[in-house]
């Protein structure tokens, strides 16, 4: 906490500096959306460049200032927190002041800039994200409370804790990880006993594109037990967009991508192959929008698609088809065929990428 506490005094030093030689306050920040600031490492995913290009947030220019204050304000509140050992989530920081903020995404986007500018990772600002994933399975841990959380597979899941980095004692017998998409599809294998009648594994679900708690756990548990972890997605371009985020991360967090990504995660499904392998209806398929045709291309020329060639093919294959499908599609051959007979074969015969 010191660290942080230094981290801040740093920058307001600057500003009264800045104020004492009669120049307008800045704060310098990087670029963290621009692709040119990032670059690919096979071990680790998609990281920020040591030296990348910066932009200015001034206080005497009429575009930036507003953020230039709001910047300040959120650096008052974590200061505030950390010195007080005290922590809040980001509603709680958007809710103290709807009026000041604007929007929800604004303190988000505040956030990420303040921890990417201190180089200070999100949880030692004492600011946590409210959490949506769920986590079921043959795993029990304890919380940073001392609450013992047993997830082994009920018909209910466990919501992802919201303060990962604080979790110990994490004891599990699972074989693999198995992230899934969906919520949908999350229930529909734990209403089959998915994780205990194959063998035992964890299941996880960030119910769409992740939060960063449930990248931390994923990370964490690969970190802990070191097993094989699976992708099971849609067969679509949204579905190949979640899956690169657990795997190599975002552009967007880059700066943090060393305790987000797992890069050895496997592909397991729903490929595009398997549509034409397993002789899935036609009629049962979903024509890709034009929408969907821009993000398949724009992965497509992302740097980590180059050192995958299966999947490259698989991309390829989806382009030429102009098809997608769901988990869901797998319900036309049998309403278990998922658990039953796909997931299985798939996994005692290495079909994944």
């Amino acid at each position: 906490s010191s660290e942080v506490l230094e981290a801040i005094e740093n920058v307001i030093q600057d500003v009264l500096k800045s104020l004492a030689q009669k120049k307008a306050p800045v704060l310098t920040l990087a670029n963290r959306s621009d692709w040119r600031n990032i670059e690919f490492k096979d071990s680790v995913g998609l990281q920020m460049i040591p030296r990348c290009t910066t932009k200015q947030i001034r206080s005497d220019c009429p575009r930036s200032a507003p953020k230039f204050a709001l910047m300040l304000k959120i650096l008052s509140m974590i200061y505030k927190m950390v010195q007080s050992n005290t922590y809040a989530t980001k509603r709680d920081i958007y809710y103290s002041d709807t009026l000041l903020f604007g929007s929800q995404s604004v303190v988000d986007n505040i956030i990420n800039d303040i921890s990417c500018m201190l180089k200070i990772p999100r949880r030692s600002l004492h600011i946590l994200s409210t959490t949506k994933g769920f986590v079921a399975g043959n795993l029990s841990y304890t919380e940073e409370d001392g609450t013992k959380v047993n997830c082994t597979c009920g018909a209910t899941a466990v919501s992802v804790p919201s303060n990962v980095q604080g979790i110990k004692n994490l004891i599990s017998h699972a074989k693999f990880m198995l992230i899934v998409e969906k919520d949908a599809t999350f229930q529909r294998l734990l209403d089959d006993d998915f994780c205990n009648k194959l063998s035992p594994c964890i299941m996880i679900t960030g119910r769409g594109i992740p939060d960063l708690n449930t990248r931390l756990l994923v990370r964490k548990l690969w970190d802990t037990f070191q097993i094989p972890i699976f992708t099971l997605m849609d067969a679509d371009p949204h579905g190949v967009e979640i899956m690169c985020i657990y795997k190599y991360g975002s552009v967007s967090m880059s700066f943090e991508a060393h305790h987000l990504t797992v890069p050895s995660m496997k592909w397991l499904g729903l490929l595009p192959s398997d549509l034409e392998r397993l002789n899935i209806r036609k009629d049962v398929l979903i024509p890709l929008t034009q929408q969907d045709q821009n993000k398949l291309a724009s992965i497509q020329k992302r740097p980590y698609i180059a050192c995958q060639p299966m999947w490259k093919k698989e991309l390829e294959i989806m382009a030429a088809s102009k098809l997608k499908a769901e988990i869901q599609v797998l319900t036309s051959l049998s309403s278990d065929y998922l658990s039953r007979v796909y997931l299985p074969n798939k996994l005692q015969f290495g079909g994944w990428l």
